[in-house]
């Protein structure tokens, strides 16, 4: 089971690369709550209201491929990686997002799609306008936020 988005930015892929590939730029757009490494191997802390994630650097490709694998967060995450594939297409930078590995179709997996969405768009915002919407800015999406 996985989740799967595919967003377009018109931004360089050097600058939403960037964004999945710094602290400063993963707060610009998914947490301002971010702490550790962002290098390949390394360990990066996402805190928001509700929880957070521990996302281990699997990959990481100029331009190109973003993969972190989570090590900690809420047991539905554990072991799921999740996948950023750019690629250029019309002067856009088309992000192809992947959250794969679900054990099972839980309503929890609806909730993280509409989420990642949000999350996404923030990306976009960020890349083309310079100003994102990280949480704890982000939109409500439901009781679970």
């Amino acid at each position: 089971m996985d989740i799967l988005h595919r967003v377009g930015a018109k931004a360089s892929p050097e600058t939403v690369y960037t964004a999945l590939t710094t602290l400063d730029g993963l707060a610009d757009w998914w947490t301002e709550d971010v702490k550790g490494s962002a290098d390949e191997g390394g360990v990066v802390a996402f805190r928001f209201a509700q929880g957070g994630f521990d996302m281990k650097v699997l990959e990481t490709r100029p331009a190109e491929a973003v993969v972190w694998e989570v090590v900690d967060g809420p047991e539905e995450w554990i072991g799921t990686h999740i996948r950023f594939d750019l690629k250029q297409e019309d002067g856009f930078t088309i992000v192809l997002f992947r959250h794969e590995g679900w054990r099972e179709e839980v309503e929890f997996m609806s909730h993280c799609s509409t989420k990642w969405a949000t999350f996404l768009m923030s990306l976009k915002r960020l890349a083309e306008t310079g100003t994102g919407e990280p949480a704890p800015r982000d939109v409500q999406v439901s009781n679970w936020h």
